[in-house]
């Protein structure tokens, strides 16, 4: 019932910017953290960036500098502008949140942890 839903990934030439986005749909009570993960082949997955619910972040240093990300909570959204793409961030970015929801309504709210479906971002030299 609760899910994740990304958008925005796609090709980008080096130097060029993408905005992803994700959207977390459902009977929602509260979302505590939200992030953005990356995982390029043959790579473990790591963190890129955070967002509490009140707004403050955390980067890898790695993208210090050229990737914000930004929460929406009204529309349950989180952000992650990425600017000056590097052909070494290509990789698989996946959407993460921390969630206490309930499967319909009425019913019981949970801690859940969620994954989106992941969106490709290319960078191309």
């Amino acid at each position: 019932q609760v899910q994740l839903v990304e958008s925005g990934g796609g090709l980008v030439q080096a130097g060029g910017s993408l905005r992803l986005s994700c959207k977390a749909s459902g009977s929602i009570l509260r979302i505590n953290r939200m992030g953005w993960y990356r995982q390029a082949p043959g790579e473990e997955r790591e963190l890129v960036a955070s967002a509490s619910t009140s707004g403050s972040t955390d980067y890898a240093d790695s993208v210090k500098g050229r990737f914000v990300i930004s929460r929406d909570n009204a529309e349950n959204t989180v952000y992650l502008q990425m600017n000056s793409l590097k052909p070494e961030d290509t990789a698989v970015y996946y959407c993460n949140a921390d969630v206490a929801y309930r499967d319909y309504p009425g019913g019981t709210f949970r801690p859940r942890v969620l994954w989106g479906q992941g969106t490709l971002v290319t960078v191309s030299s």
